[in-house]
């Protein structure tokens, strides 16, 4: 499994990646590995506002229908559109064109309650 080593993790398996405006998120290459082929996402609307570990976007696989947390608090500012046509792109490249959405952030601290690489690769150590 791929554990990008740029990123902070969720132990619900969701990845964040701080950028300039806030922070994108999306779920790890466990994670869509678990879920088998994606067949639809259901993101959140822009505006929508969330705190850490609220159910804040739905991805249906062959298998099962996922809930997806927020691994930190905030208001949706971007939602992957490409996924509505092409969800598979979650399975294809997690980690890039695979991404969910972004929030601005509530507030940083959540940031530091976040798995390092080096914890969430401990994480699926411990879970496989």
């Amino acid at each position: 499994m791929k554990v990008p080593g740029d990123l902070r993790y969720a132990k619900s398996h969701e990845w964040v990646r701080v950028a300039d405006d806030g922070v994108v998120i999306g779920v790890s290459d466990y994670a869509q590995s678990e879920m088998g082929d994606i067949v639809f996402a259901d993101l959140p609307q822009v505006g929508a506002a969330y705190e850490k570990g609220e159910s804040m976007a739905v991805i249906e696989s062959v298998k099962a229908v996922s809930d997806i947390y927020a691994p930190v608090g905030g208001t949706v500012i971007e939602v992957n559109e490409a996924l509505v046509d092409s969800p598979e792109l979650i399975n294809d490249d997690c980690y890039g064109e695979g991404w969910l959405v972004k929030l601005s952030l509530d507030g940083e601290a959540e940031l530091d309650e976040l798995l390092s690489p080096a914890e969430y690769q401990e994480l699926l150590e411990t879970e496989a």
